[in-house]
């Protein structure tokens, strides 16, 4: 059986129509209606499958720092410190962050602030002096004597404290520092002298562990001048008259600009008070004019952090002075480069008569002109090559008529590819008026240190003392023996030490000054004590045996 027809009615230009449709028909179209909308969504989605998801742009990121909790969005592949410097949080020095502040963000992530803090505190502490004796025949059996006062020192201690979230994680020394140096307090106990006392002419002064003392009368009256314990021994000279003792101090330790000092000190006033000249850096040389007790020469340098710690400004300067205070200052020589080696500096030497003042120094010795200031060259002179930080500078005598300059002259030694490290030195003199230069004794070695009499005596004509190197091709380290001669060179002989003995170290030999013709003496330092050596009789006699004398002058 067919199915039913069904009646549809169509409008047609507004005409009613009537049409007559098939079931079928109508089951077959709404067939394909519904296919349709199934193709249609199956597109969509094949088309929407096919198409990426979107990638996420930004993480959040959480941050606890001082106590609380801060949530912010940054951009996949930021650092750290940047998600810091978005959230506007400060760090400081010594914080800590986890993770590190370099490290990149690719997912939600925690970051944690520990706030560190570090505090100083200081601590004094007092350094109490040491209690010090020395046992010094200088002084009466059972007398002692305050050479001196003790002073505690300061020290610092700076500890370093360190807080984690105002809980302290560390506690340590941070530095120490002596701001005081403790002064120990030096008391010298007198002892018996086991050396026989002998009469003296004139007086010596004498510098033992930075104190002075004086002998005068016998060698058994001694007494101290200056006992602060700060004499150098850079400058120690006494006055033609024996009144004045002309010396150098070491500068404060606060001072960088000061390395030492120059003083003056009148000997023969009952409680005697140093008195500053003012002048500071005095490494070389510095003398009593002579024939006037109160004026000086003297020379400086510039102090310098490095070896030797100066760069001598071999300059001349004479100054006159009183107790008031300084009368009359004047520059003879300008500073000056000094010639080859002059960092080191320059030495001078006023003649006896007053009328010429001679110049010693690496690469020469010459005349002063007291008008111009000029340097006149009198022998140019090898310089030697010590290869250390230290320059040698020959040693000079004035003959006592001012005439003759005696001088150590060093040589080239024959075949010697380099002249300056020649081991050969000479003792030699050059008269002024003619410029003749005479070798009067060879190979003496560099510190021979001539040193003419002052006076004739009875021995006869005047003599020069000299040293003689016992190993005169080392002679910068040998020890040395007292030679004694004519001043025309005849007549050489030992003086001191007696065969066996050890040698002398170089040093200045110091003539008694007193004008006496019945006395001619030398002094000189062995193993660190004062010995007197007579030339008359040939007796030498050790006058101390502490072994801590480094300067001496007699007058």
């Amino acid at each position: 059986m067919l199915p039913e027809l069904k009646v549809s009615q169509l409008y047609l230009h507004g005409e009613k129509l009537s049409l007559i449709v098939h079931p079928l028909y109508v089951v077959i179209h709404h067939i394909r209606k519904y296919i349709a909308v199934v193709l249609i969504f199956s597109i969509i989605f094949l088309l929407a499958a096919c198409t990426q998801t979107p990638e996420i742009s930004q993480i959040p990121v959480i941050i606890i720092a001082d106590g609380s909790e801060k949530n912010f969005f940054v951009d996949v592949g930021a650092s750290v410190q940047s998600a810091l410097d978005k959230a506007g949080i400060k760090l400081n020095p010594l914080d800590k962050i986890n993770p590190p502040g370099y490290t990149l963000l690719t997912g939600q992530t925690t970051i944690q602030i520990t706030r560190v803090r570090e505090e100083y505190e200081i601590e004094e502490l007092i350094i109490p002096f040491e209690h010090q004796t020395q046992r010094n025949e200088s002084l009466p059996e059972g007398q002692s004597l305050l050479m001196q006062s003790g002073i505690n020192g300061l020290k610092q201690i700076t500890y370093r404290r360190i807080f984690e979230e105002n809980v302290e994680t560390s506690w340590s020394v941070f530095k120490e520092e002596i701001i005081t140096e403790a002064r120990p307090e030096i008391m010298m106990i007198g002892v018996q002298s086991p050396f026989t006392s002998i009469q003296l002419k004139g007086k010596i002064v004498y510098l033992t562990s930075g104190n002075t003392w004086v002998m005068e009368g016998s060698t058994s009256n001694r007494h101290p001048i200056i006992t602060n314990g700060n004499l150098d021994g850079r400058v120690f000279k006494l006055s033609e008259d024996g009144k004045w003792l002309l010396f150098t101090q070491k500068g404060a330790k606060n001072d960088e600009n000061a390395i030492n000092s120059l003083w003056v000190i009148n000997l023969d006033e009952d409680e005697p008070s140093p008195v500053y000249l003012k002048v500071n850096n005095v490494i070389h040389y510095a003398e009593w004019m002579p024939g006037s007790p109160q004026t000086i020469y003297y020379s400086t340098v510039e102090p310098r952090s490095t070896p030797p710690g100066w760069q001598a400004n071999n300059d001349l300067h004479r100054l006159t002075f009183s107790l008031d205070g300084i009368i009359h200052s004047e520059t003879i020589v300008e500073v000056n480069s000094g010639g080859i080696y002059g960092w080191w500096g320059t030495t001078f030497l006023i003649s006896p008569d007053n009328y010429r003042i001679a110049y010693s120094r690496p690469d020469g010795i010459g005349l002063v002109d007291f008008e111009s200031g000029e340097l006149i060259p009198l022998v140019n002179l090898l310089p030697f090559q010590t290869r250390s930080d230290w320059a040698w500078v020959p040693g000079i005598s004035w003959a006592a008529d001012g005439n003759v300059l005696f001088f150590v002259n060093h040589v080239p030694l024959p075949g010697n590819g380099n002249l300056e490290t020649s081991p050969i030195f000479n003792l030699s003199a050059i008269v002024i008026e003619t410029g003749t230069i005479i070798d009067i004794v060879l190979q003496t070695g560099m510190f021979a240190y001539p040193s003419v009499s002052s006076i004739n005596g009875i021995i006869g004509n005047r003599s020069i003392a000299y040293l003689q190197a016992i190993f005169p091709e080392q002679s910068e380290t040998s020890n040395y023996r007292l030679m004694l001669m004519d001043q025309d060179g005849s007549n050489q002989r030992i003086v001191f030490p007696p065969e066996g003995l050890n040698g002398l170290k170089p040093q200045v030999i110091v003539w008694n000054r007193t004008l006496d013709e019945n006395q001619s003496s030398l002094a000189i330092i062995y193993q660190g004590n004062l010995w007197l050596i007579d030339l008359l009789t040939s007796d030498n006699h050790q006058i101390t045996g502490d072994g801590s004398i480094t300067r001496i002058d007699w007058n």
